[in-house]
């Protein structure tokens, strides 16, 4: 069974939204269906422009497939909380629509929790998973702060090995576990000196090549965190807390589409 959790999310002038968590009971290797394929059921809109008004700006579903437009910073959301779990999804980039210098950006969101909006007005405490190009697989703690004020008690480690440009980069082989002090941990082969400029990838990018499907992987168990793109594992973070919460595809002003959006209990 799937770990209970409550979440209430709103924040000040957004309608507010109840979330529970799923808690039916699972099989090893059961389905979670938290999309259909055919519209925005079981899932809602969270922008910084329009909290949750006007969602179909943002996001629409057309033949299995989810896009998130260029218009606006924000996410859409599971209306439930999960943990143990295998999500497993395909990605790709749309239309560039606006000048742009910097590469191309979105991300997943994994254990969402407290208010929407809590980081920024635009974003809820989460791990993100870096989609960003040149970037994929990256780990990005985002901490928002409750209804209190308070910064919400997130955290999590990663064994990192530091590279020659000083940058923290998953090793599982001879890494130091190293919990978040601010920084993003990168993936194991994000290049060094990278600079993220529109369109343009590292020397060892797992992501497939502009106008193709990225898959990418998620496997939630328990407290740990690892992440594939294209079947290949690049990152993981342990000790993980919370370790359950929504899930939330991120868009930050790049069309982008996501397909074959699957998950499956571990426990």
């Amino acid at each position: 069974m799937l770990t209970r959790l409550a979440l209430v999310s709103c924040i000040v002038g957004f309608a507010p939204v109840v979330s529970t968590a799923d808690d039916a009971p699972r099989k090893l290797g059961e389905e979670i269906p938290i999309f259909n394929g055919k519209d925005l059921a079981g899932l809602y809109v969270l922008t910084e422009e329009n909290g949750h008004e006007k969602p179909d700006t943002f996001a629409s579903v057309s033949n299995g497939v989810l896009r998130i437009s260029d218009e606006g910073m924000g996410y859409v959301a599971t209306d439930k909380a999960y943990s143990d779990y295998h999500l497993s999804f395909e990605y790709k980039w749309g239309e560039l629509k606006k000048p742009s210098k910097y590469v191309r950006n979105s991300g997943l969101l994994l254990h969402g929790h407290g208010p929407d909006g809590a980081a920024g007005g635009r974003w809820i405490s989460s791990v993100e998973c870096q989609l960003a190009q040149g970037c994929e697989g990256d780990f990005i703690l985002i901490r928002g702060k409750g209804e209190d004020g308070k910064t919400l008690d997130s955290t999590l480690s990663s064994y990192v090995s530091i590279g020659d440009d000083k940058r923290p980069r998953w090793d599982p082989k001879d890494g130091k576990l190293t919990k978040y002090s601010g920084r993003q941990f990168w993936w194991n082969d994000h290049q060094v000196g990278f600079k993220e400029l529109i369109d343009t990838r590292g020397s060892s990018d797992r992501a497939s090549p502009l106008g193709e499907w990225t898959k990418v992987e998620a496997i939630c168990d328990g407290d740990k965190i690892t992440i594939k793109i294209n079947d290949h594992t690049v990152n993981e973070a342990v000790k993980v807390s919370p370790a359950s919460g929504k899930i939330c595809f991120q868009g930050e002003g790049y069309e982008v589409f996501f397909r074959n959006i699957r998950m499956h209990a571990l426990k």
